[in-house]
Order: C-alpha cells, then sequence, then structure tokens
C-alpha cells in the first residue's frame, strides 16, 4: 500500500512540473515550471515543430521571445526563462526550457464609458452589468481583447454603425505589478430599419407585409430581423430565406432591408411508422403507417392543405385540412377539416362457465365521419385561442343495439407551450392546454352535454444529463345519465396506449358494463367513462448526446362516479435523438391483473417530440 502511494505522488509531482513532451524527428521539447492555461498558451506561441535543421535552428533562436510573449500576454512581466540544447548528431535534439514564471500582474482598475445613444441602451446595461472582469483579477489580454470583440459586435448589433474606440489601452505597472484598463466608446447615433421589400415570392404583397414583426423606421437590431426571419419559416411556405440589411444604401439613418425568398415544392410527402406489440388485447404486432400529403401554397393568398392517411388493422383514418389565412398568416387563420375515421375502443369479452373466466371476442367499433370549421389564432401572451363548430355522425354497436348519433359541437381552447430552446428534444418546457365543448338537441345534437379537458406537460434537465418528463391528463363529460349510450365512443374517455398507461393497449381501459346476448352468454364490454385522470411520471438518463435510456411509471384511468379503479404500469425504454427528432423504444408492464391476462405488458415504438 505504501509503495503503490509513493508511486502515485511521484507521478502527480512529475505531472505539476512537465506539462508537454513534444517530439519528433529533428527535436525533443521539454518544458517545466508552467501548467494549466499558462502551459497551453506557452505551446500556442512557440508552434510547431521544425521539420528541417534550418528550422530547428530558427525554432530554438527564436523561443524565448516567444515565451515572453506568450507570458506577458497572460501577466507574466518578471518571468525567467532558461534553455539547454542537448545536441544528437543522429537522434533528434532535446531542448530543455525551464520557466520561473514570477510573480503576476492584476489588474487595480477597470473603466468603460460609453457616450452617445448607446450608453441609454438596456441591452447595453445589462450586458455591463454581466460581466465577470474585476479588480483584483489576474492580467490576461486575451480576455481584454474579447471584452473589446464584445462591446464591437453588440454595437453593431444594436444599429451603431458609426461607432469607436476613443481610447482602448492597458496600462501596466511593471514595478508594482498592476494593471489598469480603459475602454472608452462612442456610440454615435442609432440607425433604424427602412423599407423592406421582397424578392422570389409568388403572394400577394400584403400577405408578406403582414409577417413584418416591427413597425417602419423601427431601432435597427439584428434581433428585429431575426424575428422577421422566424416568422417567414414558420409559415411554410418557404424553402430558402435571406433577410439582407443594405447597410451601403442607408438613407439618412435609415437602413433598407431586402429579403429573398425561394418557395418550397408545390407538394411534400412525409412518412410516418409505428408498432405496438404486448399481450393485452391484442397479442399480434400492430403495425400503424401514416403518410401524409402537404401542400404548403395553393394560390397567391397563401392557402395550403393537409391530408393524412393512416393505416393500422382495422383503424383506417383519412383526415384533410384546408388553410386560409385570415388577418395575419400566422397568427390568424381559418381551418376546414374533413374526414373519416375508423377507431376500437375497451374490450369485449363473453363469460367461458366451464373456466369460469372471461375470454377477449373483440373491441369495441366506431366510424366517424366529420366536418369541422376552426378559427385559430395566436394572442400577443402567445397562447394560441381557437373556437370551432363541428358537425359529426358516429356508428358503433354496443350491447347488440346499433347507433348512429349525430352531434354539432361548439368548443373553444386555450394552449400554450414554452421551449427552453428551439430543438426537436427541448431540455425544458412546459405545455398547458384547456377546452371546452358544447352540443345541445336545439341546436342539432343527439343529446345535451358538455365536455371538459385539460392536458399539462412538464421537462426539465437537471446537471445536464438527468432529464424529468411529467404528465398529467384530465377530462370529463357532464351529460345526464339517460344520454350515456348516445354519446359515441370517440367522445367518451378511454386510457391505455403510449400516450397513456403504456403497459396496456391503446384504449383498453375504463368502465365496463355486462349484459346477456340472444345465445345467453354473458358479455362484458369496456365502453369508456364520463371522466378521465391519468399521470406519468418519467426519468431520463443520457448516456451519450444522441442516446439515453429512461424508466416511467404511469397511472390513472378512465371512471365513471360508481366505477372507480386506479391502474398502474411502470416501464423502462431507449431512446435516439435522430436527426429528425427522437424514436422512443418503451416497454410497459401493467401492475394490475385482468380477468384473462395474468399480468399485461406492451412495446411501443414511437417518433416525435413530447412537446
Amino acid at each position: 500500500m505504501l509503495r503503490v502511494l509513493t508511486i502515485t505522488l511521484l507521478l502527480i509531482s512529475a505531472t505539476c512540473v512537465t506539462f508537454s513532451v513534444r517530439a519528433n524527428d529533428w527535436i525533443t521539447l521539454k518544458i517545466k515550471g508552467v501548467e494549466g492555461s499558462l502551459a497551453r498558451n506557452v505551446k500556442a506561441h512557440l508552434g510547431t515543430l521544425p521539420d528541417s535543421s534550418v528550422q530547428r535552428r530558427a525554432f530554438i533562436f527564436n523561443a524565448e521571445d516567444n515565451i515572453e510573449a506568450a507570458m506577458h500576454s497572460m501577466g507574466y512581466y518578471h518571468s525567467k526563462i532558461s534553455q539547454h540544447v542537448i545536441n544528437n548528431d543522429k537522434k533528434a535534439w532535446v531542448f530543455n526550457i525551464d520557466i520561473d514564471a514570477g510573480p503576476p500582474t492584476l489588474i487595480s482598475w477597470i473603466d468603460i464609458q460609453v457616450k452617445g445613444e448607446m450608453r441609454n441602451d438596456p441591452v447595453f446595461e445589462k450586458w455591463l452589468s454581466q460581466l465577470t472582469i474585476r479588480p483584483g483579477d489576474r492580467l490576461n489580454q486575451g480576455v481584454y481583447e474579447d471584452i473589446k470583440s464584445q462591446l464591437l459586435t453588440l454595437a453593431l448589433a444594436r444599429g451603431y454603425f458609426d461607432g469607436k474606440f476613443d481610447q482602448a489601452r492597458i496600462a501596466v505597472n511593471r514595478d508594482f505589478n498592476t494593471a489598469k484598463i480603459s475602454l472608452y466608446y462612442d456610440s454615435g447615433k442609432r440607425y433604424h430599419i427602412g423599407k423592406v421589400s421582397f424578392t422570389g415570392s409568388t403572394l400577394e404583397p400584403q400577405i408578406l407585409e403582414q409577417l413584418i414583426p416591427f413597425k417602419l423606421d423601427a431601432p435597427y437590431s439584428t434581433a428585429n430581423l431575426g424575428q422577421l426571419n422566424r416568422q417567414l419559416l414558420d409559415t411554410g411556405y418557404f424553402s430558402n430565406i435571406k433577410v439582407l440589411p443594405l447597410v451601403d444604401q442607408v438613407k439618412g439613418l435609415q437602413v433598407p432591408v431586402r429579403v429573398e425568398l425561394s418557395s418550397r415544392p408545390y407538394h411534400s410527402i412525409e412518412l410516418g411508422l409505428g408498432a405496438d406489440i404486448g399481450n393485452t388485447v391484442d397479442n399480434n404486432l400492430e403495425p400503424r403507417v401514416r403518410v401524409t400529403w402537404r401542400t404548403p401554397q395553393i394560390n397567391k393568398y397563401g392557402h395550403s392543405q393537409e391530408t393524412t392517411a393512416e393505416w393500422s388493422p382495422d383503424k383506417p383514418k383519412f383526415l384533410t385540412t384546408y388553410t386560409i389565412p385570415l388577418s395575419h398568416p400566422i397568427d390568424d387563420q381559418l381551418k376546414i377539416r374533413v374526414g373519416i375515421l375508423r377507431d376500437k375502443y375497451g374490450v369485449t369479452q363473453v363469460y367461458n362457465p366451464d373456466e369460469r373466466q372471461f375470454n377477449n371476442t373483440g373491441q369495441l367499433e366506431a366510424t366517424k365521419k366529420v366536418l369541422a370549421v376552426i378559427r385559430h389564432q395566436r394572442l400577443k401572451s402567445k397562447w394560441l385561442f381557437n373556437y370551432s363548430a363541428e358537425v359529426m355522425n358516429e356508428n358503433y354497436t354496443q350491447s347488440g343495439v346499433d347507433y348512429d348519433p349525430k352531434f354539432v359541437l361548439f368548443g373553444t381552447s386555450l394552449s400554450k407551450t414554452v421551449r427552453g430552446d428551439n430543438s426537436l428534444d427541448p431540455k425544458s418546457g412546459f405545455f398547458q392546454f384547456y377546452s371546452l365543448e358544447y352540443a345541445d338537441p336545439n341546436l342539432g345534437s343527439e343529446v345535451r352535454l358538455a365536455r371538459l379537458q385539460s392536458k399539462f406537460i412538464w421537462i426539465d434537465t437537471f446537471f445536464e444529463k438527468h432529464r424529468i418528463v411529467s404528465r398529467l391528463d384530465m377530462a370529463a363529460n357532464l351529460t345526464s345519465n339517460n344520454s350515456l349510450a348516445e354519446i359515441p365512443p370517440s367522445l367518451r374517455y378511454f386510457a391505455g396506449g403510449d400516450q397513456s398507461i403504456r403497459g396496456y393497449s391503446y384504449n383498453e381501459l375504463g368502465p365496463s358494463i355486462d349484459s346477456v346476448n340472444a345465445e345467453g352468454e354473458v358479455i362484458r364490454e369496456v365502453i369508456g367513462g364520463r371522466y378521465l385522470m391519468v399521470g406519468s411520471l418519467e426519468y431520463q438518463y443520457y448516456l451519450t448526446p444522441h442516446w439515453r435510456v429512461a424508466t416511467f411509471v404511469d397511472a390513472g384511468n378512465a371512471f365513471d362516479v360508481n366505477q372507480i379503479e386506479l391502474v398502474t404500469s411502470v416501464g423502462a425504454g431507449i431512446h435516439w435523438i435522430s436527426p429528425i427528432g427522437p424514436v422512443k423504444l418503451d416497454v410497459g408492464i401493467g401492475l394490475k391483473e385482468t380477468d384473462t391476462i395474468s399480468r399485461p405488458w406492451r412495446i411501443h415504438i414511437t417518433m416525435g417530440s413530447v412537446l
């Protein structure tokens, strides 16, 4: 044990004394006495090793000057440098350098003054308050040059194009090892944004002008121009956008801006894939294929369409949405939606008296036709506000009775998404959604119904690699007990699936009813509930920037007043953060045993961002 400790201390000591040994066919370089950033700076000033005898002589001859320059730039003006060269005739020469850094030069005074309009700019005041350099710090000319560069960059980004330094210097007192930094900057007047012109677009000029997020003669800033670029990008109309300030064409204090645009292809096709497998309602692999066809710009008025066709066994869906810009191409839109959707809900079971258990026979199937008109608006507070009218007709058979109810739903919703970054897999964020829908027999619906829904998703990352994702869904249908059978399955609430309780099949869970069919068999059907509450907590750990593992717990259920049953599942997964978004493989295990399955489990393969 003592011997191991002694060897370790010797190794540490050697590391502190010698920071590098570099060698080639001409020279072996050994430097002692400096370490860390100072050692790296010395190495950088010495440059590359020689490749010939002539370069070797020049390298040795200039070494002391280069080392002194390196030490001065880091605030050491009293360094002592000793050199020793071992001349090997047939081998590389050994060049030993020993450096005594001496006392460092400390900053005794920092004076940063700005005059002109920039003096009262709040962005400059914020930058100044965030500077970390302080009196007492060791002088570092690299930090000084960085501050100068930051100040110039900030001035140009804020439109102070006539700015200049009246004084920029470091006064060093070598006798007392102190330095005074003086930066005096005259910003002059701030320029403003002039006329914005567009080229390369077939849209009506009025539509493009609505996308300008600032007024004519607004103070110049690259943030304003960046916001214009984002607005144009978010429309989906353009494949390439260049926002160019024409500084060489300034008139007075106005900088004209030219925007060069390239339209997206007239049509685009997107393919999405997913799959579930497990031993719950359906024991087979359940693939999902989704094809999305988009036309980003149909005419000069900015109309667009998106059509989605999705296929999975016995669950085909077709939905098309036509979008018309109103007062703003992004923030105010009218959407007309038409679709035919077939889906399965719950589980249907028949009681086997010989085995004294229920056996699965299928699910509640429904086909829905829908026509909706939606007004979509983004408020100044960044909330998304929708109000809509939807006409729907749904066909289904429940307890041997055929139903064909018609509904006219009037609805409104509010939602807001806050992201910590703009990536497809944000490190933090918060999503909240609230909606209210109402149907009435006097307005063309089968029964009176009020639907309340809310959803929350919270994401945060701790200590770089540790990410938490939590989710909460709550909903309620307010209607009379006599109207429950007339409410179609798509308007009821079920639990289970990759966005719900992951140990169970999609829409498998919920309240059930028992009945007797014509053959005298006892039938149990999960028909959905009036209420829903499902929560999830997931912990994710990043193995690399592109791979992470996850573990989760999901709990809750759909329920009625007289049927409240908590269901929980746990599981784990592995996620690949691909260039087009995270691809997730999750395995969920249900903790509640059903009448037919001893331990349910599901495998979910999904792709896409949580937010």
